[in-house]
């Protein structure tokens, strides 16, 4: 199992920036990729930006340029700095990883941008 806690969540301005954390745990040796997924009210969840552990990412075309994903495999986080925000950013953000026994999601953060 592995589990996915995130943070750094919260209210923003528009073209205000946030940076989010994922913390994983557990048995994180398998897992090939990390990735930050959102869903907004009454949506479906979609991906936001992925991460393999090569390094290789990918991003939804709503935020390239605005958003870089990143990891630091000797603290097993993975963090999405997030510039430049939208209205339509607002979301839950999930944290999502990969293995080869299956994906796993941590509970989700919610990002309010609002003026």
């Amino acid at each position: 199992q592995v589990q996915l806690v995130e943070s750094g969540g919260g209210l923003v301005q528009p073209g205000g920036s946030l940076r989010l954390s994922c913390a994983a745990s557990g048995n994180i040796f398998n897992i090939y990729m990390m990735g930050w997924y959102r869903q907004a009210p009454g949506q479906q969840r979609d991906l936001v930006a992925t991460i393999t552990v090569a390094g290789n990412t990918n991003y939804a075309d709503s935020v390239k340029g605005r958003f870089t994903i990143s990891r630091d495999k000797a603290k097993n986080t993975v963090d999405l700095s997030m510039n430049g925000l939208k209205f339509e950013d607002t979301a839950v953000y999930y944290c999502h990883a990969r293995s080869g026994v299956g994906p796993y999601w941590g509970k989700g953060t919610l990002v309010t941008v609002s003026s």
